[in-house]
């Protein structure tokens, strides 16, 4: 089979993931809730060609936490706004398993899913103590978070299931607007969560949302094997995302699914010149912003853009990093990348020209998933 080409995607954190990228000149310092900005960001990431744009969040703050998450969008509501100044570019939001209601998730990621024409995606992740007591559920411990996302996951991915591909017909002339026996409850009971079903949406043309999840112990390998589709892990080690893409790979082939339809996105904050010099220069402009003796620990992506360009492409080759997702540490992050590096990696061959398709699952070589009761 023919290696799939690298995947780009870029993380838009507002005033950035640190605590004095609010201060840059460049910067709005409200730009976590400036809707401009984030049309202006994802405008030029779908210009890089970029295959998504991802929105990390948070779901309990306090005052010790990054300028960002003290003042931050709704991930669903921004990208909605997103998909309509964008054509090509996936749009993934964060909805915590921990503390969301599922049913609540499916329809808010699926009306994503068809507000941009197929370009949704949901990170599913576990969540903090914090995050179980802003959404009443503090009497609950570290040991449900796993078998309660088992069980959303479940309940989301059936419920996007409810109505087969051709369930409505819409045919004015005979007044028939659906057909009921292409319309699937879904009877769910577990030990979190009772959800009856079906969704009021139907599916999109990437058949449903693409599902992401982040972590790395063993509880959740075991779930993202059966689920994930694509896995954000850590970037800053190579010998272990190596082993540990081995191994999640084995598990999804236990799970009787294709390893290769199981992709990984290691995140980095390059930081690129057009020499080694120029890079270090932005990386001691980044730290002159910084409180007095600290030091930023130097990206594992940084130097001149053939430097970055082959490390890039040595760990896509070795199979550690099919989507490499990026977010900027200073305003031109993303502008140096796309200049500098994109260029690079498409004279290799490694990464594409044009979109190949609209739908983020297309883009990303994922398969469409045939609706369960059209199986049967």
């Amino acid at each position: 089979m023919e290696q799939r080409k690298l995947k780009i995607g870029g993380i838009i954190d507002g005033v950035g993931w640190n605590y004095t990228g609010w201060r840059h000149p460049a910067i709005p310092a409200d730009a976590s809730e400036n809707i401009d900005y984030y049309v202006e960001k994802a405008i030029q990431l779908e210009q890089g060609k970029f295959d998504l744009i991802f929105l990390a969040d948070v779901s309990h703050i306090g005052p010790g936490m990054i300028p960002h998450y003290l003042s931050m969008f709704e991930g669903v509501s921004v990208l909605s706004a997103l998909s309509m100044v964008t054509h090509s570019i996936g749009l993934t939001a964060t909805i915590a398993t921990s503390y969301a209601d599922p049913f609540t998730a499916a329809r808010q990621i699926a009306s994503l899913d068809k507000i941009s024409k197929g370009r949704a995606g949901w990170n599913a992740i576990t969540s903090n103590p914090g995050g179980l007591a802003n959404y009443s559920r503090s009497h609950l411990s570290k040991a449900d978070l796993y078998p309660m996302k088992k069980e959303f996951l479940e309940i989301v991915e059936g419920l996007w299931d409810s109505y087969e591909d051709d369930a409505f017909i819409r045919n004015k002339k005979s007044g028939v607007f659906y057909d009921p026996s292409k319309m699937h409850s879904l009877n769910y009971n577990g030990n979190y969560f009772s959800v009856e079903g079906p969704l009021n949406i139907s599916r999109s043309r990437q058949g449903r949302p693409v599902i992401f999840q982040a972590g790395t112990s063993l509880e959740f390998m075991d779930v993202a094997a059966q689920h994930a589709e694509v896995i954000m892990a850590p970037g800053n080690d190579f010998n272990f995302l190596k082993g540990f893409a081995t191994e999640l790979r084995r598990k999804v082939a236990h799970n009787g699914r294709s390893p290769n339809d199981l992709l990984m996105m290691p995140s980095h904050s390059p930081i690129v010149g057009e020499t080694e010099k120029e890079a270090l220069e932005k990386l001691k402009e980044i730290e002159s912003r910084m409180p007095y003796g600290y030091r930023l620990p130097r990206p594992l992506l940084m130097g001149s853009a053939e430097h970055v360009a082959e490390k890039i492409e040595n760990w896509y080759q070795e199979g550690v990093m099919d989507i490499l997702l990026i977010r900027q540490d200073y305003p031109a992050g993303f502008e140096d990348f796309i200049k500098w590096v994109v260029p690079i990696l498409q004279d290799k061959g490694i990464f594409r020209k044009e979109y190949e398709m609209n739908t983020l699952r297309g883009n990303l070589g994922l398969p469409y998933p045939v609706n369960r009761y059209t199986k049967q």
